[in-house]
């Protein structure tokens, strides 16, 4: 038997393990479970019981889960839908109309503005797009669904923490099927990690304060590697013949624009690259019969807030739209 397909059938015997020890216990009996779990991790028995009061399993929360698109679509295509002209025309007004606090946080944390901006964009439309799903409901579905019950259980007693902390209040504890919340969507464990409060309120409050929005964006980018002396990376042409051993966003595939140079290389204009001591990684998002980008450390930092290229260009590309036009 093939090792991988060894790997394959083990996995599925797991899966369904997992499924069919879920079916023996009922969802009441699993969220009782929970409940001890975060009274022992030292979470308020009030809030617990205050927390799980009204959870009930969500499908819709599942089913969304289950049914995300399969269909691989071309970069072009997915950034014609992600970024469309109404939304750089949007980023551009709210970059202008929030400039002076965009400008404090971006000093700040060594930041530039226009990639909150864009974050903000890509994540949620501006903060109007936050999900309503309760948080509490929704990571208890999908820790009891099972299939990431581990990394659910986790954000579960995370978020909970948030709630102990005095965050947000329950009733307006929202955010997406998965448990992202607020205009940043961050997952309860990288608020912990890295929301701000940047009104100096007392509160953390990623859902209606503009100030600890843009400053837990920030944030997450600075902790995440961030340097506002360079960009994201560009557009670039890449010769025939060049060996796909060079591709891909892995640490040791990095090297300088020298090198990438010295391979043929070049801006999509045609002209050289920048004489600039930066370290760069060749990527092809579409397996080469697409766009090819040189990106830099800023790139990895927006690949560590969601692990997608289609996400970090989108990211890229909207922030430079706000400054180029």
């Amino acid at each position: 038997m093939r090792k991988g397909m060894f790997h394959l059938i083990i996995g599925s015997i797991l899966t369904l393990s997992a499924t069919s020890a879920h079916a023996r216990q009922s969802f009441d009996d699993y969220v009782l479970g929970l409940k001890k779990d975060a009274i022992a991790s030292g979470i308020n028995a009030q809030l617990v019981d205050d927390a799980f009061k009204n959870v009930k399993y969500k499908a819709r929360a599942v089913k969304a889960d289950r049914n995300q698109p399969e269909k691989k679509l071309t970069l072009d295509t997915y950034i014609q839908r992600a970024v469309p002209k109404w939304k750089v025309d949007k980023a551009k007004a709210m970059f202008s109309k929030h400039k002076q606090l965009l400008s404090s946080v971006g000093e700040e944390y060594g930041v530039q503005p226009r990639y909150i901006v864009a974050l903000w964009g890509i994540e949620t439309n501006f903060g109007s797009l936050t999900g309503n799903f309760s948080v509490v409901n929704a990571l208890t579905t999908m820790a009891y669904e099972g299939r990431r019950e581990t990394f659910f259980k986790k954000e579960l007693m995370s978020s909970l923490q948030i709630l102990q902390e005095g965050h947000i209040s329950l009733n307006d504890f929202k955010g997406s099927w998965a448990g992202a919340m607020g205009q940043n969507q961050f997952m309860p464990s990288s608020f912990l990690r890295y929301a701000v409060d940047g009104n100096q309120d007392g509160k953390k409050d990623i859902w209606n304060s503009l100030p600890d929005v843009f400053s837990s964006s920030a944030n997450y980018l600075k902790q995440a590697g961030w340097n506002d002396n360079y960009t994201w990376g560009r557009v670039v042409r890449v010769p025939k013949g060049l060996s796909p051993s060079l591709v891909g966003i892995d640490k040791e595939k990095g090297r300088s624009l020298q090198f990438w140079q010295s391979q043929g290389i070049r801006k999509n204009s045609g002209a050289a690259l920048p004489d600039l001591d930066i370290t760069a990684w060749l990527i092809q998002p579409d397996d080469g019969l697409g766009r090819s980008y040189l990106v830099y450390g800023n790139y990895q930092s927006l690949l560590d807030w969601n692990r997608s290229h289609y996400f970090a260009l989108a990211v890229s590309y909207l922030a430079d739209r706000i400054k180029f036009g």
